[in-house]
């Protein structure tokens, strides 16, 4: 895809001619649009939870040159309507999108009711019985359609309304169905926990919309877990209780007193836990608290097995494997392997360039000649090498 400047901002209004591609995952779709203004249809690329031939979208924008395919409309923001002309409801009817009506029954349906076959369909669903073909279960098959298409733009409207783009508006539908309005009602800070991509700056940013305070308990709460986030940015596990205090109070702006009650509130649900480092009371994100620990816990497992190769002569493997290299071993690589070789688990930690993939690769080496050779290959459940390559941090790693 190719951009000669930043597309800029426009209104394109038009009807759905056909439906090109649609991904009921993420609800990306490709449209044909007989859009106002334009002579010839415009292909329109943008996102929608669900959408059909003939209907009426508003679609906000910038044009793009695609090199596979053109021109076209990229959406930022998709919304729908049902269509208002004869033919344009005859064709939506008969799309499939509502559930039981297919294009005999659409044909059928606008026959007898016209225009108003929409008003019948929810206010007086009985009368589609009078349809030909239609029968109770169909009847029901169709209200309960047209109940859910209902639903899911009342759904839309409203993230829309708060500021929400389709795209991620579609995810959140995707999530939370049905009860995503009342979701976002209560808690929108939910968004950043459940649904991956929306981090806690943009449920904050709706929930601003949606008129909850600065100070409010959901949001210094989530905001415990969004300042650990961001020290996990910067390698941490977890950190010290005054530290995390102090992190949280900066990033929310709000007094330290509210931050020590939502993080006991936090401690108390288990989002996120209590535990000491050394002599450092310290909390952690829960997932990854649970996750160190089962990591330990297999280290530890793994380290009290047998060596699955017989005893290696590292006096003699050293100068081996340095002729095989040629490479010259430094002390602290040359101590590395003499350990590797007589431990069934290690981990090998430094900064880049400090020599960890030369060291790795003659452990390999060695393990895989001489008193060795029935093992094949070594490195396949036999050995097991955690090779760290980030820099080490103070409170995270295995321990």
């Amino acid at each position: 895809m190719t951009r000669t400047d930043t597309p800029r901002t426009e209104v394109l209004a038009g009807l759905v001619e056909r439906v090109t591609f649609h991904n009921a995952e993420n609800g990306f779709c490709v449209l044909r649009v007989k859009a106002r203004g334009h002579r010839d249809p415009v292909t329109t690329a943008g996102h929608a939870a669900m959408i059909s031939a003939a209907e009426w979208i508003t679609a906000c924008g910038g044009w793009i040159n695609d090199r596979s395919h053109g021109l076209q409309f990229k959406a930022q923001f998709v919304r729908t309507c049902a269509p208002s002309s004869i033919d344009g409801i005859e064709k939506y009817l008969g799309s499939g999108m509502i559930r039981g009506i297919g294009p005999v029954y659409a044909k059928r349906m606008i026959r007898m009711f016209g225009k108003d076959v929409f008003d019948i369909i929810e206010a007086a669903p009985e009368r589609l019985r009078a349809v030909e073909g239609i029968g109770p279960k169909r009847a029901d098959k169709i209200t309960c359609g047209w109940a859910d298409q209902k639903v899911i733009r009342e759904i839309m409207v409203f993230l829309h309304k708060h500021g929400v783009g389709t795209a991620r508006a579609v995810r959140i539908f995707k999530t939370y169905g049905t009860d995503a309005v009342q979701v976002m009602s209560e808690n929108p800070y939910r968004l950043a926990k459940d649904i991956r991509g929306i981090g806690f700056r943009t449920a904050d940013m709706i929930a601003e919309k949606l008129g909850v305070g600065k100070t409010a308990m959901i949001r210094v709460q989530a905001g415990i877990s969004y300042a650990l986030s961001e020290a996990m940015g910067d390698g941490h596990c977890g950190l010290p209780r005054q530290d995390l205090a102090g992190l949280a109070a900066k990033l929310l702006e709000v007094p330290s007193d509210l931050i020590e009650t939502a993080m006991q509130e936090e401690l108390q649900e288990g989002t996120v836990i209590a535990d000491r480092v050394g002599e450092t009371d310290c909390v952690f994100l829960a997932g990854l608290y649970h996750a160190e620990k089962g990591m330990a816990q297999q280290i530890s497992r793994i380290g009290k097995g047998c060596l699955p190769w017989p005893e290696i002569d590292a006096d003699k493997a050293l100068p081996w494997i340095e002729r095989k290299t040629g490479l010259s071993l430094a002390t602290g690589q040359a101590d590395a392997i003499r350990l590797a070789l007589a431990s069934k688990i290690m981990v090998i930690t430094g900064g880049p360039g400090v020599g960890k993939t030369t060291t790795v690769n003659s452990i390999l080496r060695i393990l895989s000649v001489g008193n060795c050779s029935a093992i094949t290959p070594p490195w396949q459940n036999l050995i097991h090498i955690l090779h760290v390559s980030k820099r080490s941090t103070r409170y995270g790693g295995v321990v």
